[in-house]
């Protein structure tokens, strides 16, 4: 998978140590669709996200644009098990 230099930015930044907590969301959202992710619109603020066989339910965050540490733990993890790493 050949990934642009923006979204190889973004998967660095998901897997910087120790967990950074100001990426824009809709980054994640664009590096997921690069990946070849399907997502999905949920209830609220809710993205279903699917895989390589893996899914996950994200919540968009707000009234902030960036996500916290734990939603890009969760990020991590989906990207983890969807076998997409650095």
């Amino acid at each position: 998978m050949e990934l642009s230099r923006k979204h190889r930015a973004t998967l660095e930044a998901i897997f910087a140590d120790p967990v950074l907590a100001n990426i824009p969301w809709r980054e994640i959202e664009a590096l997921l669709l690069a990946c070849g992710a399907e997502l999905s619109e949920g209830e609220g603020s809710r993205v279903r996200a699917a895989l390589n066989g893996v899914r996950a339910v994200f919540h968009r965050p707000h009234p902030h644009k960036e996500t916290d540490k734990g939603a890009v733990k969760s990020a991590r993890r989906f990207l983890i098990e969807a076998e997409i790493t650095l």
